[in-house]
């Protein structure tokens, strides 16, 4: 296939983007102009094109809705929690797991891959971010760093591998003609490498900037652990109410076998009803009518000022997927990045490093749009037609794709894909994004190495 000018557009536009994004500035502008360009393009009417642009955000802001909800939800409750002192309360028997930063980090990460097996991550970062965030304050490790924990675990190792719901070797082996078992057996050790590479260099990036700062942390720790609780009785109560009460969605997503959108749909709801439950206990019927919607406003408040320029900027690396670029341009248009994926795919010359190489490229650029998944048919394909070329282990090649795909779209290294986590630790994901890029990076390039014997 041939790249069309509106390809070339998008492939300018993201370049400017990634640019802007390299010098520390906001993107909403470039966004705004980009899906202006391709709506116009498309189109050729000025008119159609600005109304183009207003269906990207409602269609944005729908892709997104669950997100938001859950963690204004999450965050309402957590409020509840802290006028109680609840929260302070059930950090005590997590403390004596949970003794410093270090084991911070890797305790946080592990619970949240866990977690991410069962449910998706997606749900886990609302329950992780509930139960540890504020015993991760607590002991000293800053929050960024808890975020990048959270990240790299549940949307990285966590999603890439999904061993146990096999939602994402499940598309990658359908699209490749092969078993999920041969992917699942083949992404081993690539995922290994990945995973352990990744982390590592997170950890030890994170000791360097600590010690750098190691002044500011200890202040930061010691305002943390300052909390007074007037009702510790009732506060102890809502300790052990809370966690169990997502551990039992837990249980349930287990048995009946509920994952994605459902099990945060379950999560969200469960956050909303503790919230009416503290506060009510905490205040009073009377009180509660007031305090519970003063609640609702600060999370929702808290979930816009997080949502309000991704839904713009989400809203153009969106219209690189068929489905969503069916909705906002019309049903004629095409995915653009798989577009460009199968493009450059089909204009490399083939051995066995560029096409490991080409895999690779692909779903970096398949991934751009922000979705984990998206890009795995086209990887999947494009492993199944190298190796009817070459000779070219096919699960091997379709499991790197797959593992690049997710890391990038699930996502971890852009800021349109890190939002959840961002989200719920109340950072900037433009910040969270920069943290993981070293890591990510290193653990690409060793997987790439891994993967040269492999395939």
């Amino acid at each position: 296939m041939a790249l069309t000018s509106l390809h070339i557009a998008y492939i300018i536009i993201t370049i400017v983007i990634l640019i802007a994004l390299l010098f520390k500035k906001e993107i909403v502008i470039p966004c705004v102009a980009g899906i202006l360009i391709i709506g116009f393009i498309y189109s050729e009417s000025i008119i159609k094109s600005i109304q183009i642009l207003n269906n990207a955000l409602i269609n944005s802001c729908i892709e997104l809705l669950s997100i938001i909800i859950v963690i204004a939800l999450v965050v309402s409750m957590s409020k509840a929690m802290a006028d109680l002192g609840a929260d302070e309360m059930m950090m005590h028997p997590v403390r004596k797991i949970i003794r410093n930063n270090k084991t911070a980090f890797w305790i946080i990460g592990l619970t949240m891959l866990i977690v991410s097996w069962l449910i998706w991550p997606s749900p886990a970062v609302a329950l992780i971010g509930a139960l540890l965030l504020p015993v991760a304050g607590e002991v000293g490790l800053p929050v960024i760093w808890a975020a990048v924990s959270m990240n790299i675990f549940g949307h990285g190792i966590g999603l890439s591998s999904d061993f146990v719901i096999q939602g994402a070797p499940s598309i990658t082996g359908a699209a490749a003609g092969i078993d999920v078992n041969e992917i699942i057996n083949a992404s081993i050790p690539l995922w290994i490498t990945m995973s352990v590479v990744t982390a590592g260099v997170a950890f030890l990036m994170m000791l360097r900037e600590m010690k750098i700062n190691k002044d500011t942390f200890v202040v930061t720790k010691k305002e943390l652990a300052v909390k007074e609780i007037n009702k510790p009785g009732l506060a102890m109560f809502i300790a052990v109410l809370m966690p169990i009460s997502f551990i039992a969605d837990i249980v349930f997503m287990i048995i009946f076998k509920i994952n994605g959108g459902d099990a945060t749909a379950l999560v969200a709801g469960t956050a909303l009803i503790l919230t009416c439950i503290i506060t009510i206990l905490d205040k009073g019927m009377g009180q509660a009518l007031e305090t519970t919607t003063d609640h609702v406003k600060e999370g929702f408040k808290f979930a816009m000022k997080i949502f309000a320029p991704v839904i713009v900027i989400a809203a153009f690396f969106f219209l690189g997927s068929e489905g969503f670029a069916q909705k906002v341009l019309g049903e004629n248009a095409t995915g653009l990045l798989n577009d460009i994926g199968l493009w450059v795919s089909a204009h490399i010359p083939l051995s066995k490093l560029t096409i490991v190489l080409t895999e690779t490229a692909v779903g970096v650029i398949t991934g751009l749009d922000g979705s984990g998944f998206s890009g795995l048919p086209l990887v999947g394909s494009i492993a199944q037609t190298f190796s009817s070329v070459g000779n070219i282990h096919i699960a091997s090649l379709a499991a790197l794709g797959q593992i690049v795909t997710v890391w990038v779209g699930g996502g971890t290294i852009i800021p349109w894909g890190v939002i959840p986590v961002a989200a719920i630790c109340g950072i900037e994901a433009t910040d969270l994004a920069r943290k993981n890029l070293i890591p990510v990076l290193c653990g690409f390039a060793a997987t790439i190495i891994v993967a040269l014997f492999l395939v």
